[in-house]
């Protein structure tokens, strides 16, 4: 079993930046990838970005790629999502997620965190 608890997220105004954290436990990161999805209100759950078990190897949504980086911890046991250059259209709930050896927009883990508000103004 894994448990995922994530922080960050909030209210940023158009062209800001925000970071997401996210804590895994039970199991490190050595073991899944991790990736990142979000949801919009009234809008399916969709993929944003992953990363492979050893860090070595990322993955965008080509609607964040160069904008968002994902990367881990040293401790292997965290994931990050830095959100650069935000649009009012990244406004969602984003969740971090893992149990799978790779992570893709068809590919997702069975492991959820609880999901974490970002909101972009224009």
């Amino acid at each position: 079993q894994v448990q995922l608890v994530q922080s960050g997220g909030g209210l940023v105004q158009a062209g800001g930046s925000l970071r997401l954290s996210c804590a895994a436990s039970g199991r490190t990161l050595s073991t899944y990838a991790m990736g990142w999805f979000r949801q919009a209100p009234g809008k399916e759950r969709e993929f944003v970005a992953a990363i492979s078990r050893s860090g070595s190897r990322s993955d965008y949504a080509d609607s964040v790629k160069g904008r968002f980086t994902i990367s881990s911890g040293n401790a292997k046991n965290m994931v990050y999502l830095q959100m650069n250059s935000l649009k009012p259209e990244d406004t969602a709930v984003y969740y971090c997620n893992a149990g799978l050896s790779t992570i893709t927009s068809e590919r997702r883990g069975t492991f959820w965190g609880q999901g974490t508000q970002v909101t972009v103004s224009s």
